[in-house]
């Protein structure tokens, strides 16, 4: 476990473990590199590094105003710099994908390849407007225990969901303390969303296009309510040669060690 110092001084946690090929893991909105637990032992012969954006997990909380996809795409490339990488091939659940696409696009020289999961240039609004109603909030419950028994209820589009699972997600979610349970990430995060929420949703297939010629991956979980089916069927039909896999029993986001999510993300690997 380490950090650096991004150019406006704020400190961001990073793990960085293993050997062999670059494999940079950036997770969803509200999320840290912990999301990347569940994969990362069937992920074998790569260096694996996690990065924790501005404001979540271990890195330390920032204006609000920098939370956003351009300045988190900055953080990453003075990661690669602190690290003294020239490339790596980025793993990006939900936001992390939006931050792969716009590297892409600004950047595209330090990377390698781009898996995407649960996550295309084009956002759901269902899934947007039920975002908005929950981030930068405290749960009313005030135990991990009194949220596990609405949890299966409230994760859409999850079936078939293993044993313990939903406890190994709703702690590392949220932690719990005296005064119930309580975010772990600022929840300054939520006056980022909702104003990025209010503005016109940009044309993002720009960012897709931009992918061209690396090897590309793209994972769906299949009852998601961020990557719409005909959003993924539309990225088959720009990139045929992208491996594309939709996840059972599986919302937003898959595991990632899911069968079909560890065959599609291993044939991508053996591809960079």
């Amino acid at each position: 476990m380490a950090n650096f110092t991004s150019s406006d001084g704020i400190s961001l946690h990073f793990t960085d473990e293993g050997s062999g090929l670059p494999l940079l893991c950036l997770p969803g909105l509200t999320r840290d590199g912990r999301d990347f637990d569940f994969v990362a032992p069937h992920l074998a012969g790569v260096r694996l590094i996690r990065l924790d954006y501005r404001g979540r997990g271990q890195s330390q909380w920032a204006d609000p105003g920098s939370y956003s996809i351009p300045t988190e795409a900055r953080d990453v490339l003075e990661l690669l710099d602190h690290l003294g990488l020239e490339r790596v091939a980025i793993l990006g659940t939900s936001r992390g994908g939006l931050i792969a696409m716009t590297l892409a696009a600004i950047a595209r020289d330090r990377l390698s390849g781009v898996a995407l999961n649960d996550v295309g240039p084009e956002i759901d609004p269902k899934g947007l407007e039920l975002i908005a109603t929950y981030v930068g909030r405290n749960p009313s419950h005030k135990t991990h225990d009194s949220l596990l028994a609405i949890w299966p209820e409230v994760t859409r589009g999850f079936r078939n969901v293993p044993d313990g699972r939903f406890r190994e997600e709703v702690t590392r979610l949220y932690d719990e303390t005296p005064d119930g349970l309580k975010i772990t990430y600022d929840p300054g995060l939520r006056d980022a969303v909702l104003a990025a929420a209010a503005e016109p949703m940009p044309d993002l297939w720009p960012l897709f296009d931009a992918l061209t010629g690396l090897p590309l991956c793209a994972l769906r979980g299949e009852g998601s309510d961020i990557l719409h089916e005909t959003t993924f069927t539309e990225m088959q039909r720009r990139r045929p040669d992208m491996i594309a896999a939709t996840i059972p029993d599986r919302g937003h986001v898959p595991y990632l060690d899911e069968p079909e999510s560890l065959d599609a993300l291993r044939r991508w690997i053996d591809r960079l």
